[in-house]
C-alpha cells in the first residue's frame, strides 16, 4: 500500500505562484464587471459617514512615485474605514486649470502662440488637461484604488468654475478683496506672479557686494564728533541688479551703530558686525572714531552711487546681525519687508522692471538689460564710481519658480489681493488651527507659523488658462465694479456655458441688464482679464465637492497630502474656508514625506535615481508597491529601491504561502457542520486563537492610528514567526496524520480557518488584490460575502483571549527554543538527521518539572521529535546546558523503535500489526478509521 495517499495532505487551486502583473488586471476587470464599488456604496449608504477629501493632483503628465504613495495611502484608510463600519465615499478630483498645463501647451506651439487667440490656447488647455486625467485614471485604478472614476470632480468643470466664482464672491462681498501695487514673487520665463505655494527653494550661486552710500545731511548737526568727515553709510546685499531701485537703507532702531575712520574715509555699520566686515573687506588699518544709536541717523539721506536720486535713512526692525553691515539696502518695489517699511515712510514703490524681467527704458545706464545680467553691469558701474568696496560670490538658498525652474525676482506690479487682517482672516485661521488634529503633531506648528507670517494673498495672475477675475473697470472713470451679486450673475453664465464666456463675450453682454456705474452713472464697462490662483480654484473644493455632493460631508474627517501642502492646499482651503464658513474645513490632516532613493537622495531625471510606478508593477505588481506604501513609516521621507523591492516581494511571498498553506488545509472543511466550538479546541488551537486576537487589537489600533507599518510588521511576523515557524509546523502531524474528520484534525482546522478568514480581511485594504484571491477559495460559512471588500473587519473575541494560557505557553516555547538549539547541535554532530529522528531527555528544576509533567503527552508534538523524557535534575544532567532557561539540560539521541513509514516518526509499536508492518499503531488506527 502507498501510504502517501491515505494521508490528509494539503489541496488547493490558489495558486503558489502569484503572477501579480498578470493577475491584478484580471481581478480589477472582475471588480469593473461586478461594479464592486458601486456595490460598496449601496451596502455602507446609512452608516455613520468618514470622508477623506481627494487633493487634486494637477492633470500634467503620468503619475509617479509620490502621486502613487498618495493615492495608496488614500485608498488603504478609505478602504480600512468601509471595513470599520463607516461610509467612506471617495471621490478623486484633479486640479485642471494653471501654470503647469499652460506651460506644456506654451512649449508645444512655440512662436505659434503668439498668433492665436486666448480662446485657442485655452480650448488646447482643457484637451490637454482631458487627456491627461484619462491616462492618471487608468494609472490610479492599477494601483487597485477604489472610487468615483466615473463621477471625479474636475476644477475646469462648469459647475466647479461656478462655485470658485461664487465663493471669490463671498470674498469680495466682505471686503476682503482688493487691487494694489505689492511686490510678488514674479516668474520672469513664466510672466506671472507666484503663490507662494508654487515658490520652491534652490542653491544658486549669487554676486556678494559691499557698497557705499556717500552721506549727503548735515551728520555733524547729530553726531559733532564727525563733522567736515567724508562718510558713507555701508550696505551688503545679494542682488545687485536691484541697487538701481534704491530708495533708502535701513537700520535696526535697538542697536549700536559705529563711525569708523579707514585712511581719510569714515564708514558708518552696526557694531555688532564691525569685525566681520573688516575682515571681508581686508582692512586691518581702522579706528572707531564714534558709538552712536540708529536713531540718530533717522531722517537723514545719502547719495545714491550712480543715479541722481537720495536714498533716505530710516529705522526697521527687520534688520539683523546675522549677515552684511546691520545697513539694509532697501528697495521697496523689490522686497516684502522693504515695501512695508516703504510704505511707513512714504516712499514710492519703484520697480522698474517689466513682465519680461527687464529694466524698464527710465533706468538710466541699463534700460532694456535682464535683471540676472544686469548684475555684471552694476557692479562694473559702481566699481566705475569707486563705491564697490567687495565683490565675491556666495551660495545661498534663493527662490524660483516650481515650474520653469528658472530663479524669480520680487516685483510690484498691480494685483488682486485677499487681505490678511480684514474680516480678522488671520486671526480667525490661527484659531481653526487649534481645533484640528494635525497628524504628525508637528504640522500644527508649521501651519501656525505661515499663517501668523504670511503677507497678503496675491490671487491673480498673467495667465490665460484659469478661472477669470470677474471684476469690471468702467471705462469713463476707472470706477472698479466688484459687487457680489454681479459676480454671481457671472458665475450663472460659466455653469451653464463655461468661462470661456468671458473671453468671448463683450463686458455688456456678461453684466446683468441696465448695469451702471455707481461713481459716474457709465454704462461701458471693459473686462478684468488677470484670472485666479489656482491655489483658490483648489481651495474652494470644500464648497464645490464636500458641500455640492449628498455622499460627501462639510467638514470633511481628513484631508491627506504631502508636508509641502502645509503652505499649498492645505493653507489656502483653511484661508478660504474660515473667511466663506467660519471654520476649517477638516477635522485633521495628515501628511506625508517624499519619495527619495535607497541612499536618501531626492529623486530626479538629472541623478538618474528616477523610478516610475509602472516600471515596479509591470516587474513585481502593483501590490508589492502598496506593501511598499505600508512598509515604510510615511511620516518621514519614503525610500524605495531595487533591495528594497525584492525585501517586500519575500516578505509578501512568506504571506502568501502561509495563506496558501492554510487553504490547503481546509479542502475538507466546511464551516457549518465540522466547525468545533471554542471549549473543546485543543489548548495549542486555543493559543492560537488567543494570539489572533490580540493581532487584531494591535492592527485595528494600528488602522484607526493610521500607523500603516506597523500593520505590515503585525501581521508579516504573525505569519512567519508565529504561524510557519511554530503554530503550522507543529499543526502538520495532527492535519495530515489523523483522521479526516477526527475531533483533533476539526480543531487545528477551526483554528486556522477563523485565523485565514481574519487576517484576509485586516489585510485587505492594503493587499488588496491577494486578499480577494484569497478570499475566494475560503470555505463559506453561509454569510461569507462576495468579495472581501464588501466584509467587515474581525471584531476581537474577548471570550477567546486567555493571559493565563499565553502565560503557560511563554514557558513552553521558551523550552522549546532551547530544545531546537539543542537539536541543532545534534544535527551537526550527525547524531540525527532530521527532528523526528530524535529522542529528547530534559532535566529540570523542580518548579518546571511539574510544569511540564502537566504536558507530557503533548512536548513530542511541540518540540517536534518522536520520543521526550522528562527527569528531575537529581536524577543526571544533559549536555547541552541552557542559558536562557535555569536549570534546563537537554540531551539528544537516537529516537528508539523503528520509522513509521506514514507518519516518520520512530515508534516501538511499528510492525505490531501484522496487516501494516511498516507503520506504527497511531497510523494504523487513522487508516482503519478505528
Amino acid at each position: 500500500m502507498d501510504y502517501k495517499d491515505t494521508l490528509n495532505l494539503p489541496r488547493t487551486e490558489f495558486p503558489m505562484k502569484a503572477n501579480l502583473s498578470q493577475r491584478e488586471p484580471e481581478i480589477l476587470k472582475e471588480w469593473e464587471i461586478e461594479q464592486l464599488y458601486n456595490k460598496i456604496k449601496e451596502i455602507t449608504k446609512d452608516r455613520e459617514k468618514y470622508i477623506l477629501h481627494d487633493g487634486p493632483p494637477y492633470a500634467n503628465g503620468h503619475i509617479h512615485m509620490g502621486t502613487a504613495l498618495n493615492k495608496i495611502l488614500k485608498d488603504i484608510i478609505v478602504k480600512s474605514k468601509v471595513m470599520t463600519g463607516f461610509n467612506s465615499d471617495y471621490v478623486p478630483g484633479w486640479d485642471c486649470h494653471g501654470l503647469p498645463i499652460e506651460h506644456e501647451i506654451d512649449k508645444k506651439l512655440g512662436e505659434k502662440k503668439r498668433s492665436m487667440s486666448i480662446l485657442e490656447i485655452r480650448t488646447l488647455c482643457r484637451e490637454y488637461a482631458k487627456k491627461f486625467i484619462d491616462i492618471q485614471r487608468n494609472e490610479f485604478r492599477r494601483l487597485g484604488v477604489f472610487g468615483e472614476w466615473d463621477n471625479p470632480y474636475l476644477t475646469m468643470d462648469y459647475k466647479y468654475v461656478a462655485t470658485i466664482v461664487r465663493e471669490f464672491g463671498k470674498f469680495v462681498d466682505t471686503g476682503s478683496v482688493y487691487k494694489g501695487k505689492k511686490p510678488v514673487h514674479w516668474c520672469p520665463s513664466c510672466r506671472t506672479a507666484l503663490a507662494e505655494a508654487e515658490v520652491e527653494y534652490q542653491e544658486r550661486k549669487s554676486p556678494s557686494i559691499y557698497v557705499k552710500f556717500p552721506v549727503i545731511s548735515d551728520i555733524g548737526k547729530v553726531l559733532p564728533a564727525l563733522t567736515g568727515q567724508r562718510i558713507s553709510v555701508l550696505i551688503w546685499t545679494t542682488t545687485p541688479w536691484t541697487i538701481p531701485a534704491n530708495l533708502a537703507i535701513a537700520l535696526h532702531p535697538d542697536f549700536t551703530y559705529v563711525a569708523v575712520k579707514v585712511g581719510d574715509e569714515t564708514f558708518i555699520l552696526a557694531d555688532g558686525l564691525l569685525e566681520a566686515t573688516m575682515k571681508t573687506l581686508g582692512i586691518v588699518q581702522y579706528k572707531v572714531t564714534e558709538r552712536f544709536s540708529s536713531s540718530k541717523l533717522e531722517g537723514l539721506r545719502c547719495r545714491h552711487p550712480f543715479i541722481d536720486r537720495e536714498s533716505l535713512l530710516i529705522l526697521g526692525n527687520h534688520v539683523t546681525l546675522d549677515a552684511g553691515t546691520g545697513c539694509v539696502h532697501t528697495a521697496p518695489g523689490h522686497g516684502q519687508e522693504d515695501y512695508e517699511i516703504g510704505l511707513k515712510y512714504g516712499l514710492e514703490i519703484y520697480a522698474p522692471v517689466n513682465d519680461e524681467g527687464r529694466f524698464t527704458d527710465d533706468v538710466e545706464f541699463f534700460a532694456g538689460e535682464f535683471v540676472f545680467d544686469a548684475n555684471k553691469s552694476v557692479n562694473k558701474k559702481l566699481d566705475e564710481v569707486g563705491a564697490l568696496l567687495k565683490e565675491e560670490s556666495i551660495s545661498h538658498s534663493y527662490p524660483h519658480c516650481w515650474r520653469c525652474k528658472n530663479p524669480i525676482v520680487f516685483r510690484s506690479t498691480e494685483q488682486w489681493f485677499i487681505s490678511m487682517e480684514k474680516n480678522r482672516l488671520r486671526e480667525k485661521a490661527l484659531e481653526s488651527i487649534d481645533r484640528v488634529k494635525w497628524i504628525p503633531s508637528w504640522g500644527k506648528d508649521r501651519i501656525y507659523g505661515m499663517i501668523e507670517n504670511r503677507p497678503d494673498w496675491c490671487i491673480s495672475r498673467q495667465r490665460a488658462w484659469g478661472v477669470p477675475i470677474t471684476v469690471f473697470y468702467c471705462n469713463s472713470c476707472s470706477y472698479t465694479l466688484a459687487k457680489k451679486e454681479i459676480i454671481d450673475y457671472v458665475s450663472d453664465q460659466f455653469e451653464k456655458e463655461g468661462s470661456n464666456v468671458w473671453f468671448s463675450k463683450e463686458a455688456k453682454e456678461l453684466l446683468p441688464p441696465g448695469t451702471k456705474c455707481p461713481e459716474c452713472n457709465g454704462s461701458d464697462f471693459k473686462k478684468e482679464m488677470d484670472i485666479l490662483d489656482v491655489w483658490f480654484d483648489s481651495g474652494v473644493s470644500y464648497a464645490a465637492v464636500l458641500e455640492g455632493r449628498d455622499c460627501l460631508k462639510f467638514p470633511a474627517d481628513i484631508y491627506l497630502e504631502g508636508s509641502d501642502q502645509h503652505r499649498g492646499w492645505f493653507h489656502s482651503s483653511l484661508l478660504t474656508s474660515v473667511n466663506n464658513r467660519g471654520s476649517a474645513p477638516y477635522e485633521s490632516v495628515l501628511t506625508h514625506g517624499f519619495v527619495v532613493d535607497g541612499q536618501g537622495k531626492k529623486m530626479s531625471k538629472s541623478s538618474g535615481n528616477v523610478i516610475a510606478p509602472d516600471e515596479i508593477i509591470n516587474k513585481y505588481g502593483a501590490e508589492i508597491l502598496r506593501l511598499w506604501v505600508a512598509a515604510e513609516d510615511y511620516r518621514d521621507d519614503i525610500r524605495i529601491s531595487e533591495e528594497i523591492l525584492k525585501r517586500l516581494s519575500e516578505a509578501y511571498r512568506r504571506i502568501r504561502n502561509t495563506c496558501r498553506y492554510i487553504l490547503g488545509n481546509l479542502y475538507d472543511f466546511d464551516p457549518l457542520r465540522d466547525k468545533v466550538e471554542y471549549k473543546d479546541l485543543l489548548e495549542i488551537d486555543r493559543l492560537s486563537l488567543h494570539r489572533l486576537q490580540k493581532l487584531i487589537i494591535r492592527i485595528r489600533d494600528a488602522y484607526d492610528s493610521f500607523s500603516f507599518h506597523t500593520i505590515y510588521h503585525s501581521l508579516h511576523n504573525f505569519c512567519v514567526v508565529d504561524m510557519s515557524a511554530f503554530y503550522l509546523d507543529v499543526l502538520k502531524d495532527r492535519l495530515y496524520i489523523s483522521l479526516p474528520g477526527s475531533r483533533e484534525r476539526r480543531s487545528a482546522q477551526t483554528a486556522i480557518y477563523e485565523i485565514l478568514s481574519s487576517i484576509v480581511r485586516l489585510m485587505a485594504p492594503i493587499l488588496s488584490f491577494t486578499s480577494e484571491e484569497v478570499w475566494k477559495y475560503i470555505p463559506s460559512d453561509g454569510t461569507k460575502e462576495g468579495s472581501v471588500h464588501l466584509s467587515q473587519f474581525p471584531a476581537a473575541n474577548r471570550d477567546c483571549i486567555d493571559e493565563e494560557l499565553a502565560t503557560r505557553w511563554d514557558t513552553l516555547l521558551k523550552v522549546r527554543g532551547e530544545v531546537s538549539r539543542a537539536l541543532e547541535s545534534a544535527r551537526r554532530d550527525k547524531t540525527i538527521g532530521h527532528s523526528l529522528d530524535a529522542e529528547v531527555n530534559l532535566y529540570v528544576p523542580e518548579k518546571l518539572y511539574g510544569f511540564l509533567k502537566s504536558y507530557i503527552d503533548d512536548l513530542k508534538s511541540i518540540f517536534i521529535v518522536s520520543k521526550v523524557n522528562l527527569f528531575n535534575n537529581g536524577e543526571g544532567n544533559g549536555e547541552f546546558k541552557s542559558e536562557e532557561v535555569d536549570g534546563l539540560s537537554i540531551n539528544v539521541g537516537q529516537a528508539p523503535g523503528k520509522k513509521c513509514e506514514r507518519c516518520w516518526i520512530y515508534d516501538p509499536t511499528v510492525g505490531d500489526d501484522g496487516k501494516h508492518i511498516t507503520i506504527c499503531q497511531r497510523c494504523v488506527d487513522a487508516i482503519e478509521g478505528t
